[in-house]
């Protein structure tokens, strides 16, 4: 094997054992805290109590409505926020004139507090899980559509110019050149998109919501039991790990394909 790829293997493999090492560190410390009344386990809980919590949830499988609810307002605001996002980025691009008129509006909208609004979103796009999608899509398409049109400006100039010598119709340069170049890009977005939408979902989740991850976090806050609260954030951010493992595992493939 070369060389610069077995040192790079055990670079991997050290990272790795050193990050299993610090998490089980953590949790025995925050396990024996507990256990010596050096912290308060009613309000940080115990890594014993969470379990106990969350098997019990998933012997009665109660947890499996919870997680449903919240992963499928969070792929459908994933999904309708990146799509809708990349076709405004792709219209502003075809009429620079639009960008240039928007780019103000799309700045302040960027800079408004989305969680903050999530209270008037739910009043008029209604209660429920389409509210809670808008309030996940308002998150990240704004976002989506400022860091597109960005990376589809940034292209060469001297490869459209090039398309252009070839006679290549702007749909074509689209196709070809700018969406292909910008794939990586887009699948940073799509990585960055997965925390913006948790957080609308679980915002969303707060205020209206009767089940879902974040109606199980404010249940249990609401009854004083941390044991539900942590359990409800150790179950979230599982999720969106794993979320992001198959955003990776998607992006080596097409690195892979592509020969990059």
């Amino acid at each position: 094997m070369n060389p610069y790829l077995e040192s790079k293997k055990k670079t991997s493999r050290k990272v790795l054992i050193i990050q299993v090492i610090i998490f089980i560190a953590f949790i025995v410390l925050w396990e024996l805290f507990a256990r010596l009344n050096l912290i308060n386990d009613f309000l940080f809980s115990a890594p014993s109590k969470i379990w106990k919590v969350t098997l019990n949830y998933f012997k009665t499988k109660e947890i499996y409505k919870h997680i449903g609810i919240s992963l499928l307002e969070t792929i459908l605001g994933l999904g309708i926020g990146t799509v809708l996002g990349i076709m405004v980025a792709v219209i502003l691009w075809w009429f620079p004139i639009l960008s240039k008129v928007f780019d103000p509006f799309l700045v302040v909208l960027n800079a408004l507090p989305k969680t903050a609004l999530a209270p008037i979103l739910i009043i008029w796009a209604g209660t429920g899980i389409t509210g809670i999608t808008v309030v996940a899509v308002s998150i990240s398409l704004v976002l989506t559509i400022i860091s597109c049109h960005s990376y589809f400006k940034n292209v060469d100039e001297r490869m459209i110019l090039m398309l252009k010598s070839f006679s290549a119709t702007k749909l074509q340069i689209l196709m070809k050149l700018i969406i292909p170049s910008n794939i990586p890009n887009i699948i940073n977005i799509i990585k960055i998109n997965i925390g913006m939408t948790w957080v609308g979902v679980i915002v969303g989740e707060f205020l209206v919501s009767r089940a879902g991850i974040g109606y199980l976090i404010v249940y249990g806050s609401q009854v004083f039991k941390m044991d539900i609260v942590m359990s409800g954030v150790i179950i979230l951010a599982i999720i969106a790990f794993l979320m992001y493992e198959v955003v990776n595992i998607i992006e080596k493939k097409i690195r892979k394909n592509r020969g990059i």
